[in-house]
C-alpha cells in the first residue's frame, strides 16, 4: 500500500509592478505562499515577484 504523496506543482513568480510572469519554480502545495525580491527584466531593477498559479 503506497501513501498518498503531494506532488511538486509549478508555480509563477509575477512581477508586482509590470506584472510578467519571469520566474517558475516547483513546490509541494500547502505551503505559504512566496514574495521574494528578484530581477525583473523589463523593469531592469530588483522588484518584489509574488507567487501565482496560472
Amino acid at each position: 500500500m503506497a501513501k498518498n504523496k503531494k506532488k511538486a506543482e509549478p508555480v509563477f513568480l509575477v512581477c508586482a509592478d509590470c506584472g510578467d510572469y519571469n520566474y517558475v519554480l516547483r513546490r509541494k502545495p500547502g505551503s505559504e505562499k512566496l514574495n521574494i525580491k528578484k530581477y525583473c527584466p523589463k523593469d531592469r531593477k530588483h522588484t518584489l515577484h509574488k507567487e501565482k498559479k496560472k
